[in-house]
């Protein structure tokens, strides 16, 4: 075969391959912009002794496209860690006593929060974890005046447009919640609610509740319906009252608070649900704590988060939720379902399936304006080796 025609043979050859590899790589593009921040936060729980660098956990998280966490602290190397990434930031502070202290509550806004931002979006500060609901009656008595404590140091340090102040409080601080449209809060809790719910209409910060339909399931299997509270086809359940259906207790949850919220004369405020989830293992008289009925909670859920579903009664306002938790937790006390609610095993693998199989502890590829150079010079190649053989 003569140079020229040799020549010709493995351009018809190489240059197809060429502009495959190109294709290849526009594909990736497309994929790439495509994909946007998963509508779901997540939290990170740390007490455990086996947990990943933060930077890791930063990794991950970025392969992931999630771009909200919840922290219990305000722990400086995860905050330093994130810086850059965009993702959104809810920290902790459960030392209520410290926190009434207005000049203690200005030094810890100004030494834990202030000096990571704008680097790492700090957007609100929760004070104290499901205090109403334990026994503490101190801390009961402390925690509004934390909360306002905490918010002023935010307005003092010129942080009110970036950062709000709440609290998390566990669904059991409701007496009633079913039907939703029942809901009210404990009657020997509403003198602590009622000013809370206040404080949060003044400063336009949102409610946070930690609600797992997992305890009920758990407390009562044979009269709560497994499908109902997994979010998997069922009849549903008719509120008598508003004649609104319900085919998830989450949801029915999330109402039963904005009813008890109105019957305080509350409806300018918005519900979140800072904490959810499904263990994936428990002792043998935790019912339902296994990785099918996990896999399927948490995946049902982020579909219906997904899709911007709102619950029956505010069917225009998307649930927000935070999903529990991002790891197992080797050290937490307490029943073997509280150190299984994780999503990931410490060393990054998923407990089970929830479409993350390309997790990663190193960051994931940028394709947006980084991927424009490999793509011109493919193109550049093929158009080479074009001209040079044909």
């Amino acid at each position: 075969m003569a140079p020229a025609a040799e020549l010709r043979a493995v351009a018809v050859r190489v240059v197809p391959l060429l502009l495959l590899a190109l294709l290849a790589v526009s594909a990736v593009d497309v994929v790439s912009a495509a994909a946007a921040p998963h509508k779901f936060g997540i939290n990170y729980g740390q007490i455990a002794n086996n947990l990943p660098h933060p930077a890791q956990v930063s990794g991950l998280l970025q392969s992931l496209n999630v771009n909200r966490v919840k922290l219990y602290d305000a722990d400086p190397a995860v905050l330093t860690a994130f810086a850059g990434t965009g993702v959104e930031f809810i920290v902790g502070n459960e030392d209520l006593q410290n926190l009434t202290d207005a000049r203690k509550a200005r030094a810890w806004v100004a030494q834990h929060v202030q000096p990571f931002l704008p680097g790492t979006r700090i957007t609100c500060i929760t004070v104290g974890n499901e205090v109403l609901s334990g026994k503490d009656t101190a801390a009961m008595q402390n925690l509004l005046p934390a909360m306002q404590a905490v918010h002023q140091a935010v307005a003092d340090l010129g942080l009110a447009g970036q950062v709000n102040v709440s609290t998390a409080h566990s669904v059991n601080i409701l007496a009633s919640s079913y039907p939703p449209s029942s809901g009210a809060f404990r009657e020997e809790l509403a003198q602590y609610i009622q000013p809370i719910l206040n404080f949060h209409a003044e400063v336009r910060s949102p409610f946070l509740v930690n609600a797992y339909p997992f305890f009920a399931y758990k407390a009562s299997p044979g009269s709560v319906s497994l499908p109902y509270v997994l979010f998997e086809p069922n009849p549903g359940v008719v509120d008598p009252n508003t004649n609104l259906t319900y085919d998830n207790m989450l949801y029915a949850q999330i109402d039963a608070v904005y009813a008890a919220m109105k019957a305080m004369g509350h409806t300018d405020l918005t519900v979140r649900i800072s904490e959810t989830g499904w263990p994936s293992k428990g002792d043998d008289d935790e019912v339902g704590a296994t990785v099918a009925n996990a896999a399927a909670y948490n995946g049902n859920l982020m579909k219906r988060i997904a899709m911007g579903q709102g619950t029956p009664l505010k069917p225009d306002v998307p649930i927000d939720v935070f999903v529990f938790a991002l790891f197992n937790e080797d050290m937490k006390p307490g029943p073997a379902s509280e150190r299984n609610y994780g999503l990931f095993y410490p060393n990054g693998t998923p407990v089970y399936n929830l479409g993350f199989n390309g997790a990663s502890f190193s960051r994931s590829p940028t394709f947006s304006s980084s991927s424009k150079p490999t793509t011109t010079f493919l193109m550049a190649v093929v158009v080479l080796l074009a001209g040079f053989f044909l």
